[in-house]
């Protein structure tokens, strides 16, 4: 399993529950393949440095996930396919990096 980062753009004229449902969509999918969802923020609505898919700002959710190669194509495949999604980007986190993290969330966790 392979630790990623994971950005999705929401288009902002699109109501929560649609929103919600694209994204719970998304981490099904992932889910179903062995995947696992780490911590899922919501940045909320930020606006576009240029005007995307002619819209000029977008709702971000930034997920940290573990899986493997295939279940990240799924949860991607889900994303091009919602109509809520304006884009969505994931990268490959490299292992000395996520293992910083893990370490620094454990021990937020405990002080």
């Amino acid at each position: 399993m392979r630790p990623y980062e994971t950005m999705v753009i929401f288009d902002t004229a699109a109501d929560d529950a649609a929103v919600n449902a694209a994204l719970e969509r998304g981490l099904d999918a992932l889910r179903a393949k062995g995947g696992v969802v780490g911590q899922v923020q919501r940045w909320g609505k930020r606006a576009f440095a240029y005007e995307v898919a002619k819209k000029r700002e977008g709702y971000y959710v930034v997920i940290e996930l573990t899986a493997e190669p295939d279940a990240v194509a799924d949860m991607q495949r889900v994303f091009v396919l919602a109509d809520e999604v304006i884009r969505h980007k994931v990268i490959r986190v490299p292992d000395h990096v996520a293992g910083r993290r893990a370490a620094v969330s454990a021990a937020a966790e405990e002080g």
